[in-house]
């Protein structure tokens, strides 16, 4: 265990041991407050399902290796199909398991998973722990978050415990992961599994109050991942990310901003000196329309294009920012180019995301929504052949339709169109003629299909 993660585990002691008089305070709240007799031995059982079936039609770009695949037309049909069983038991225990299956018709064999599997308790004093296989849903999504969109959606096999109360929350996440056969290999974990990382610790705090127009929010990640280095195939590289999430609701007007910071090594050992910013601005008039403006800003590595007849380059350090484990469909165009999550012969060239957009609900169940994008990339490509190269990579028009019906079925639609510069096209991300096209068409249906309740059956004592 490295000396970072021994003060990281020994930090989150100190402060879980600040909340104790917290604790105290709200224990002694609820004993004041008597629980409704009746509801002791109360149990819930829930079946409820998730079906989605997406088509989806692409022209040009998305990552073309040959110049076949630059004209090439991909056209398919996506399903996902979840089971979600559920049972509580008062307000302290609760239990969920959801199969599911995911993949492209006509796929062989398609991916059979278990998507959450997990047991939670809870204290009246505000204390809870959950341990198994869940969701990471934080802040605005950006670092931890649930892509669904993916048809599988990530999950994550942890520990979670924490506090939550008096406006006050804070999470501890524990995670150790490898993989099913290694038993000559040690203890390694490589990549292809159900999580990208070997360990984590995650601490992360949030204060808001249902009447404040202020909240914030604090994280801290230690991650480990196996090395990729063929001369230290044993060892275990560790990265860190620091940040915070602030939001401001005075009125009409909503404002919320984000700060990260990466630092540490990468899996091939090299030094990580990443950062992202963003901020948002949103106008909500009335419930029937809103509008929304906001700009993110990604670091990446200088001389992201590879130079030289062999096409290799020294870098001393990653400088591309990587969201980790965030919804990132959410946030940097439909289209999704861009994830940056490649640094060795591969760098990132960052990002700058400009977008305004809105949204209207003319009548009830509609929701229409209309973006426009302008991206650029924020390394430096003044060098070489590249120097007469630009940042912009190009425009992206973005237009989503989606009506629900019966309380549980959505039908819904987008078309996305993208126009992409010089800079774009040498990245080898779009077609010569730098037009991409993208259409989509989803039926997501999510009912309940069965629930029941019943009561612990009261003991007779008999009477002398």
């Amino acid at each position: 265990m490295s000396i970072f993660t021994k003060r990281f585990l020994l930090g989150i002691c100190l402060f879980v041991g600040l909340l104790l008089p917290l604790n105290l305070r709200a224990q002694e709240a609820n004993e004041e407050n008597e629980e409704n007799k009746e509801n002791k031995g109360k149990n819930e059982f829930s079946i409820d399902a998730k079906l989605n079936t997406r088509w989806e039609l692409r022209m040009g770009g998305f990552d073309p290796k040959t110049e076949e695949e630059k004209v090439r037309m991909a056209h398919f049909i996506m399903g996902q199909y979840r089971l979600n069983l559920g049972y509580k038991r008062d307000d302290w225990l609760e239990i969920r398991l959801s199969p599911q299956f995911s993949g492209v018709w006509g796929q062989a064999g398609g991916t059979l998973s278990l998507s959450e599997g997990w047991l939670c308790m809870k204290h009246k004093s505000g204390i809870f722990g959950k341990i198994g296989r869940q969701v990471f849903e934080y802040d605005d999504e950006r670092i931890l978050g649930y892509d669904d969109w993916t048809m599988t959606a990530p999950t994550h096999d942890a520990l979670k415990f924490g506090y939550e109360g008096f406006g006050h929350k804070i999470h501890v996440l524990l995670a150790y992961n490898q993989n099913p056969e290694n038993i000559d290999a040690g203890t390694t974990y490589y990549s292809g599994g159900i999580q990208p990382y070997k360990t984590m610790q995650t601490l992360w705090y949030h204060y808001e109050t249902p009447k404040s127009v202020f909240g914030f929010s604090v994280l801290g990640m230690n991650i480990g991942v196996q090395s990729q280095r063929y001369d230290e195939p044993n060892k275990t590289f560790y990265q860190q990310l620091f940040g915070t999430y602030v939001t401001i609701k005075p009125s009409i007007v909503s404002m919320e901003g984000s700060f990260y910071y990466n630092m540490g090594k990468e899996e091939h050992g090299m030094k990580l000196n990443a950062f992202m910013g963003s901020a948002k601005v949103k106008v909500t008039p009335s419930e029937i329309y809103n509008l929304y403006a906001g700009y993110d800003y990604l670091s990446g590595d200088n001389f992201p294009v590879p130079v030289g007849s062999l096409g290799l380059i020294y870098h001393k350090e990653a400088r591309g920012f990587t969201p980790l484990f965030g919804s990132h469909h959410e946030f940097y165009g439909a289209m999704d180019f861009f994830y940056m999550d490649s640094y060795v012969n591969n760098f990132s060239p960052g990002l700058q995301n400009l977008y305004v957009g809105g949204n209207v609900s003319p009548v009830k169940g509609l929701k229409i929504n209309a973006a426009y994008h302008f991206y650029a990339i924020s390394a430096d490509l003044s060098y070489g052949q590249f120097g007469t190269l630009k940042k912009a990579l190009g425009h992206e028009a973005e237009l989503n339709i989606g009506y629900t019906f019966a309380n549980f079925v959505t039908v819904s639609a987008g078309y996305s169109f993208m126009y992409g510069t010089k800079t774009m096209e040498i990245l080898q991300r779009v077609s010569e003629k730098r037009q991409l096209h993208w259409a989509w068409a989803m039926l997501s249906v999510t009912p309940t299909i069965f629930t029941t309740i019943w009561y612990d059956k009261k003991k007779n004592k008999n009477k002398n």
